[in-house]
């Protein structure tokens, strides 16, 4: 695999040799090729991703999956040729009478390192940013998701010519070969854990790295918020994929005195969800048993130490056959619990009570930094005091989830949840080397600032030092 690994990168890094800033025109047909893989597919990406969880709704799946690829790529297509323009730039005032501008190249060959939760929009909305931006791209699937994988790489080789998009499978000895490959930008999604490894492999070569990693999205509801609004929106997020999303609300914070009100209008919200979880066509099943056990065993061991778990659909309890896991919430977990340290990555839905917004706040300020964060509030001051002293990768406000679909945004976490940002122009940018153009005019008197430096310079010195902008 190795030396398919190497061979397959040395095809792209000499297509970018031979063209390394490809035009308008084929970057579009690389994007309208992507488009129509993803009309040709969409079907039967759906049951792949279907049959590698064991079981998710194909709705689901078009839903979080087919849909925002799709306007991933229409949104880069509509916006393309303003992106790749050159913009002008500001020219200092000494230097008036020439021009400066900034013109975005591709930066080469781009590796992407997808995880198995969203197994196809993770691999495709980075895509349309690196196609965007003019670079010859390397896949790495996940082994988690083979089936997807394999059917992935079967479109991409009938769709893409040899030098332009290629993908590759394998474990976790591939991910370490791939990523060691001297790319000229790689991102990663996937665990802190993971991407600490992928970033000292990258150092190597000195790849630049963008990290989508995920966290503990908090969700916090101010005390005069209406409970059964905040629930449902809650739920609704926790489910989708049985909690098996990067931005799913991790866990919620509550004013003390409303916290069983909040566990009655969640077990509303998820019994009129997913009435029967363990039968409903809608409802996802943990990817493995790997990933059941696990979470089976930080529910085990919160209520060991004392926790409470409330399951919020009566009557039903996690399956491991089937490896369906209701929605549970947990109240009093103690923050040494793995529950209330790790991303859950699960329909667990811890409940942390808090007596004053203000320590809300700050519960969430001394822990790492969430890739997303979610506040529901009605309050504009508080919303700008939320906004203002919450450090997150991104927030929604009064919902969960819904600002990655904001193609127009960026898209990204900070410290212990990543590091820079993708999603239309941002991708593109992220992609491109932005080259600073100074263009001198044939009038400027340059001469001035060159050697011999006698008292003229002297003066000029004094002057450009006095001036003000």
């Amino acid at each position: 695999m190795a030396t398919t690994l190497s061979a397959c990168f040395a095809r792209l890094r000499v297509a970018a040799d031979a063209d390394p800033s490809p035009s308008y025109e084929t970057r579009d047909r690389w994007l309208a090729a992507l488009e129509q893989l993803l009309a040709d597919g969409r079907q039967d990406f759906s049951t792949c991703i279907a049959a590698d969880f064991g079981h998710r709704s194909p709705h689901e799946t078009q839903l979080l999956e087919i849909l925002p690829s799709l306007e991933a790529v229409r949104f880069a297509r509509r916006h393309l040729k303003a992106w790749m323009a050159p913009g002008p730039r500001r020219t200092s005032r000494w230097f008036l009478t020439g021009s400066a501008s900034v013109r975005y190249e591709p930066l080469g060959v781009v590796g992407i390192m997808v995880p198995w939760n969203y197994p196809l929009y993770l691999a495709l909305a980075p895509l349309v940013g690196a196609l965007a931006a003019g670079n010859r791209v390397l896949l790495k699937l996940s082994e988690l998701a083979p089936r997807t994988a394999e059917f992935m790489q079967r479109l991409i080789i009938k769709t893409f010519a040899d030098g332009e998009v290629r993908a590759v499978g394998g474990g976790a000895e591939v991910g370490q070969q791939f990523a060691r490959l001297p790319f000229d930008h790689l991102l990663f999604t996937g665990s802190t854990r993971v991407g600490r490894e992928v970033l000292k492999a990258a150092a190597q070569n000195l790849t630049p790295v963008t990290l989508e990693l995920g966290g503990k999205s908090p969700a916090i509801i101010a005390p005069d918020y209406p409970m059964a609004h905040a629930a449902q929106r809650i739920m609704f997020g926790k489910c989708l994929n049985a909690g098996q999303t990067c931005i799913a609300p991790d866990y919620a914070l509550a004013p003390a005195d409303a916290v069983d009100e909040l566990l009655r209008e969640a077990c509303r919200a998820a019994n009129h969800l997913y009435p029967d979880p363990l039968g409903s066509p809608d409802y996802t099943a943990i990817v493995n048993e790997r990933h059941y056990d696990r979470l089976m065993r930080w529910l085990a061991e919160a209520e060991a130490a004392g926790a409470r778990a409330v399951p919020l659909i009566a009557g039903s309890s996690p399956d491991a056959k089937t490896r369906r896991i209701p929605p549970i919430a947990v109240i009093g977990a103690p923050d040494h619990c793995a529950i209330m340290r790790e991303e859950i990555f699960g329909p667990l839905l811890p409940v942390v009570a808090y007596d004053c917004l203000e320590a809300a706040i700050s519960y969430v300020a001394q822990r790492p930094r969430p890739l997303a964060l979610y506040y529901f509030d009605h309050s504009r001051p508080r919303i700008e005091r939320l906004l203002s002293q919450a450090k997150a990768g991104g927030v929604t406000i009064n919902d969960v989830i819904f600002h990655v679909a904001q193609e127009d945004l960026p898209f990204g976490g900070l410290g212990a949840s990543g590091m820079g940002r993708y999603h239309g122009r941002d991708g593109f940018v992220t992609f491109s080397n932005a080259k600073a153009v100074f263009h001198q005019s044939r009038l400027a008197p340059a001469a001035l600032l060159h050697p011999p430096y006698h008292g003229r310079v002297d003066r000029l010195i004094r002057f450009l030092s006095s001036a003000r902008n």
